[in-house]
């Protein structure tokens, strides 16, 4: 499979590693490469990718389709978990997705997680009930995002897609970000007990999660924490990292002990 890369190098021998095959929506660099400063030396990383450039519904669909055999190619490569990335499986809701999560793994005998259910996981963990939710895409499509996560049982106090060229979104500057998020939250603030930022795309959004978290007072669910926290709890490591905020900080939900890796500083000077 041509669109394969190993991303991370091989632990030393004496590790056990684990593989973890990465489907990304797009050809856009940055998630995996970000991932890992987040993950145990003993974890490698494989990714492959739809081909998502336009942010349209149709393409988001059409993702969905081609995720099927991608997830395919992963298991034939024997990966110990496979993670389909960003938000084509959103378009199912809650138990749609679950049911295709169930079915990929009978079928293939690999646990799957889609970044949906590690968003909504990393929710339940911190008690939240109430949620602001923001993305890039701009439309109706923020109504399926926004039923998604209502039907995981959540109440969505408001989401709000940016206005912006989906090709561009990468680019955005951390304050043009957080701005939109902040001018997103304030209205609720007091009522909210999470937000919760759909999709991987906004690179520099990562650099501001915990001074949003500790402006806003509340945990900001972002993509690739949940990731690494997912990962983890499927593989029962405990790996906390500093600098990305609460969830990955303070890994809720993950048993100490077994497994359990020393706590790491990531930074983007890292990769």
């Amino acid at each position: 499979m041509n669109a394969f890369h190993q991303l991370r190098a091989a632990a030393p021998e004496t590790s056990i590693v684990k593989t973890i095959g990465i489907i990304k929506p797009s050809t856009r660099p940055g998630r995996a490469e970000e991932l890992m400063v987040m993950l145990p030396p003993d974890i490698d990383l494989y990714q492959t990718n739809l081909e998502i450039s336009n942010g349209t519904r149709a393409e988001v669909e059409q993702g969905l389709i081609d995720m099927e055999a991608k997830v395919a190619d992963m298991a034939a490569h024997k990966v110990d978990l496979i993670h389909p990335a960003g938000v084509p499986p959103l378009l199912l809701g809650y138990e749609g997705e679950q049911a295709l999560v169930r079915r990929w793994e009978k079928q293939y005998g690999i646990p799957v997680f889609t970044n949906g259910q590690s968003q909504i996981d990393a929710l339940r963990a911190f008690g939240a009930k109430r949620v602001v939710a923001a993305s890039y895409f701009r439309g109706d499509i923020n109504k399926e995002f926004s039923a998604y996560i209502e039907s995981a049982g959540f109440e969505v106090l408001g989401i709000q897609g940016m206005d912006v060229d989906f090709q561009a979104v990468p680019q955005l500057e951390a304050s043009v970000i957080h701005d939109f998020i902040k001018a997103q939250f304030d209205p609720h603030r007091g009522k909210a007990d999470a937000v919760y930022l759909v999709g991987p795309a906004w690179r520099r959004s990562l650099d501001i999660v915990e001074e949003m978290e500790q402006e806003f007072g509340v945990p900001v669910i972002h993509h690739v924490p949940c990731q690494s926290w997912a990962i983890q709890r499927i593989l029962k490591l405990h790996f906390p990292v500093q600098g990305y905020g609460r969830l990955i900080r303070e890994l809720p939900g993950l048993q100490r002990g077994a497994a359990a890796q020393p706590a790491a500083v990531a930074s983007h000077e890292n990769f």
